[in-house]
């Protein structure tokens, strides 16, 4: 299964999140905002996929994405945003970025199947 980046600031959503991916065999490492993410990513590497909240405290979820991929080092690891934002351009803007968006409140069927689709071959084991 992957290996997920999941960064949401909010403690109930980041653990339902979370519990559903780890309950579908994904390997979870969760962050509660930009900062934390770009230390995971910079220790261990790119994750196979990044499920982002569009609205941190620190940072928004576009630009989360660009550091975490610089982070990385590479700019091919999947991504979902999970956003209460509902507005066109932001969905657009999502895309725009090779994500794949959802909302909130979310299904969890809908989450695993945007986690399979957003999925790039994993890189080199990096203690994940």
């Amino acid at each position: 299964m992957a290996r997920v980046l999941v960064v949401e600031d909010e403690p109930t959503m980041r653990e339902l999140v979370s519990a559903r991916l780890k309950a579908a065999g994904h390997q979870i490492v969760a962050a509660e905002n930009g900062a934390a993410a770009v230390e995971v990513v910079s220790r261990r590497g790119a994750p196979d996929v990044a499920v982002l909240d569009i609205g941190l405290p620190d940072t928004d979820g576009y630009t989360l994405l660009a550091s975490l991929r610089d982070a990385a080092g590479t700019k091919h690891f999947g991504a979902v945003f999970l956003s209460g934002e509902l507005e066109q351009a932001a969905i657009d803007r999502g895309h725009g970025m090779g994500a794949i968006y959802l909302t909130k409140p979310f299904i969890a069927s809908a989450l695993l199947k945007a986690i399979e689709q957003a999925i790039e071959p994993a890189q080199a084991d990096d203690g994940w």
